[in-house]
């Protein structure tokens, strides 16, 4: 499907009409860049010289940044400790015009935070500092009434839960925020980890990768076959009451799944493209912003399928997280097709 300039530009501003809020797992990603010429005479490990250190918005909160890149007015929503990373955390999102309304700051944890080594710009090193007990009773209760409090204040058009398995979101908060959001005809969008996999009983869009569709429903994948994914995703729809799930494949690309009303299926394989892939670190997170921005949007499942799968590997080109560039983006679209 080719789509003109002019309909690609109807794309965006649809996108850039919504408001979305991103529920889950805020982290910093920090970053040293340098050169490698040597092997340490310590040990057998390469000495990267230090020439950048660089801080970005990790997790959920670089869904929001490809939220905000894509136009959208986004709210994320996160648990963060009371400490040196957390103003990093709220220092970024001001620095990239994000709202901080959303974050609570607990006395109990730590901003999780991802240092990676990056030496000839090649990741060599990743170090979490990391706490993934979920959120107590009473910091659940504060924390959602947060989120309904914003929901209630603003017009959201979408929510996605980006869940890290860190702790942010919990099985009741997932209760608490779907029967909510049907209240007020929110639509959910879920990017799961394996803890809350079977949580999320009625949303609207369950965005797998293919290792989470059969760890979550505890079949072993042996070796790639569509028929084999269709048969589990199938399952899932049945098991959680979901009407679309869209599974990312890497290099083959997604396949997305809609349950008929009549009890039938309806599914789509798109292909990935060909490209030069530096660094997969946060694909999911751009697939994830751009379907839920799709799906609000009234768009097909093929073209949520086929705009997340291009999104997704434009980011894959680029070394460390970043969010999807929206000009790259309308380019391949129009010169791609769908």
């Amino acid at each position: 499907m080719r789509y003109s300039t002019e309909d690609v530009k109807g794309i965006f501003e649809k996108f850039g009409q919504l408001s979305v809020m991103v529920i889950g797992d805020a982290m910093v990603d920090s970053y040293l860049w340098g050169k490698v010429s040597r092997i340490s005479p310590e040990a057998p490990v390469p000495v990267v010289e230090v020439t950048k250190r660089v801080n970005r918005l990790g997790g959920a909160a670089n869904v929001a940044l490809n939220l905000k890149a894509l136009g959208a007015e986004t709210y994320l929503c996160s648990v963060v400790g009371k400490d040196d990373k957390s103003k990093v955390i709220q220092d970024l999102l001001h620095e990239n015009s994000l709202t901080s309304i959303g974050i609570f700051q607990s006395g109990k944890r730590i901003t999780t935070t991802k240092f990676r080594v990056i030496g000839s710009n090649t990741q060599m090193l990743r170090v979490d500092e990391e706490i993934d007990t979920m959120i107590d009773k009473a910091e659940q209760i504060v924390f959602f009434n947060l989120i309904k409090s914003i929901i209630e204040a603003k017009t959201i058009n979408a929510i996605i839960f980006q869940d890290y398995d860190k702790g942010v979101i919990t099985p009741d908060l997932i209760k608490k925020v779907v029967d909510l959001a049907q209240e007020k005809v929110i639509p959910i969008v879920v990017d799961p980890k394996r803890r809350n996999f079977l949580n999320y009983h009625h949303v609207d869009l369950f965005k797998p990768n293919l290792k989470e569709l059969f760890d979550g429903m505890g079949t072993p994948f042996v070796d790639f076959s569509l028929e084999k994914i269709r048969k589990a995703v199938r399952a899932l729809h049945k098991k959680l009451h979901i009407p679309i799930v869209m599974t990312t494949l890497s290099d083959e690309g997604i396949f997305i799944s809609r349950h008929l009303l009549d009890g039938s299926f309806s599914d789509h394989h798109i292909p990935a493209h060909l490209r030069s892939i530096a660094d997969v670190s946060g694909a999911g997170d751009t697939v994830v912003s751009v379907a839920s921005l799709a799906l609000a949007a009234g768009f097909s499942d093929y073209e949520i399928a086929a705009i997340s799968n291009l999104a997704g590997g434009l980011v894959c080109e680029s070394v460390g997280v970043v969010p999807v560039d929206k000009e790259k983006l309308m380019s391949e679209i129009i010169s791609k097709g769908l």
